[in-house]
């Protein structure tokens, strides 16, 4: 009922088109962030601030056979990593981490052709205590990334700048 009144039984014509045009571009897109974030990924698991990183194009990743197999070795835009060395406040050293960032925007919504960034444990997971995070696999010194389509050496020379200032 919700979509239906917010929407309307049928889309406009121009949301129709905007939708057929976004459709027309979207695996160009999606190549583009796939690739965006698995280097992004290898990148991130060489530097000396980053403790760990998930990502299912990994091939150290759990899932990562999974996602070999059914996403045709695309393992989506998104990853997470988790800040070494935080100190005894990780949520202000990733505080500071995203105040640092240029190119990524600070947004909690994902999948978009921009690249986003945002730290779990004070946004979308900050009613959860300490056990709750745990369970949900969101850890204080943890970033999450969705990687756009921009180009690789200005997502990864952002994540550098980003990195010495923590």
């Amino acid at each position: 009922v919700v979509p239906l009144r917010n929407m309307g039984a049928a889309i406009s014509p121009f949301n129709a088109w905007l939708t057929l045009q976004g459709i027309e571009t979207l695996p160009l897109r999606m190549d583009r962030t796939c690739e965006n974030s698995l280097a992004l990924a290898k990148f991130l698991q060489s530097h000396p601030k980053v403790e760990w990183v998930r990502y299912a194009g990994l091939p150290d990743h759990p899932d990562h056979a999974l996602a070999q197999r059914q996403m045709g070795g695309r393992a989506s835009g998104i990853l997470s990593f988790g800040l070494k060395g935080s100190g005894a406040d990780p949520r202000a050293a990733g505080a500071r981490f995203l105040d640092a960032l240029g190119l990524f925007t600070r947004l909690v919504n994902i999948g978009d052709a921009k690249s986003l960034a945002t730290h779990p444990a004070s946004t979308t997971h900050r009613q959860l205590d300490a056990a709750e995070m745990e369970k949900a696999g969101v850890s204080e010194n943890m970033v999450r990334l969705s990687v756009g389509i921009e180009h690789i050496d200005d997502l990864q020379a952002d994540l550098a700048q980003a990195l010495d200032k923590v």
